[in-house]
């Protein structure tokens, strides 16, 4: 096969474009409102299986995003064995705190629950199938951002800090955190990124 074609590629070049910025700061041009907007949209148009639309969203700006990356920082104090170990972790949630927001994600589990029990043959699998959306759902917002000039990254802090965030932040029953995505203005050359062979994930297979 040839690697020349003429099919419009401008999604995977904006895909291509997106990285894990870990230097983020607070120039951002667009306006919260902007940003919760193109936020919800992108969940809203990243499919579910059955069209559960079982992921969810939190946005989280000034004060409570600084409180969000506090409360890890605190939570992860007594995890941490030393404190000049202490001293790089804090580095580097203070790296998320210096951000514009964070987009926490949720998966909306009396949702999956339903379908186990309406769906039987397939109980087993609704639980994976929320994780596929919810990570369709974390790319489509990750991308909409890269193609705005925001800078962003992904990060799973959950489960430990569950209880401090529902506590905090009158997060509703039922919504299971899944991960924290820091978000801002890009502050430092993104790094290059590594990539495995294309055929050797890649299979080609024709009759």
């Amino acid at each position: 096969m040839s690697g020349e074609f003429s099919m419009n590629q401008k999604l995977v070049e904006l895909l291509a474009k997106r990285r894990s910025i870990y230097a983020l700061g607070k120039n951002v041009t667009e306006s919260k409102e902007e940003i919760v907007s193109l936020v919800k949209k992108a969940i809203r148009e990243s499919p579910t299986a059955f069209n559960n639309q079982s992921t969810r969203a939190i946005v989280l700006f000034g004060n409570a995003s600084d409180k969000a990356w506090d409360l890890v920082a605190e939570r992860l104090k007594s995890e941490v064995p030393t404190e000049e170990a202490y001293a790089k972790t804090k580095e580097k949630i203070n790296s998320f705190k210096a951000g514009f927001g964070t987009v926490l994600f949720f998966t909306h589990q009396p949702t999956i629950d339903d379908n186990k029990a309406q769906f039987a043959l397939y109980a087993d699998n609704f639980q994976d199938w929320s994780e596929q959306g919810l990570g369709g759902a974390q790319q489509s917002v990750w991308a909409a951002f890269t193609e705005n000039g925001i800078g962003a990254s992904l990060q799973h802090y959950n489960p430990i800090v569950d209880d401090m965030f529902k506590d905090a932040f009158n997060i509703p029953e039922g919504w299971v955190l899944r991960a924290e995505m820091p978000f801002g203005s890009i502050e430092a050359t993104r790094e290059e990124k590594a990539y495995m062979n294309d055929e050797e994930r890649v299979l080609v297979i024709e009759d």
